[in-house]
């Protein structure tokens, strides 16, 4: 890819607008940034990965059309159905089983307003 696209050899070589173009690329491919506003908790033993976090949030977008996450309705959603005031909070069972709850919802029927 860096060779094809913008004629480089490793990443170090790049220019501004050879990066644009491998990001570019890669976008058109389906990598999504995951934004300055998506925090990062670190290694943390018994608690949820990054990659679950990251899970939840991509089905939460998924569920409500949207492209951002709108992290204060995920977090009371959490709060209701989970008791988790926060998904630095989530322990890797309860991570578990709100990606369980997500994926459950996102296969419903969508139900029609007539």
């Amino acid at each position: 890819m860096l060779v094809r696209i913008a004629g480089v050899t490793s990443s170090t070589e790049l220019d501004t607008p050879g990066f644009e173009a491998i990001m570019g690329f890669a976008e058109y491919c389906g990598f999504r940034p995951t934004g300055k506003g998506a925090p990062r908790y670190g290694n943390r033993p018994g608690m949820a990965t990054f990659a679950q976090i990251e899970l939840i949030r991509e089905l939460w977008r998924e569920l409500h059309d949207t492209r951002d996450c709108d992290d204060a309705a995920l977090a009371g959603w959490l709060l209701k159905y989970h008791k988790v005031h926060s998904m630095r909070f989530l322990t890797m069972d309860a991570a578990r089983k709100a990606i369980t709850a997500l994926k459950a919802w996102k296969a419903r029927p969508k139900r029609r307003v007539s």
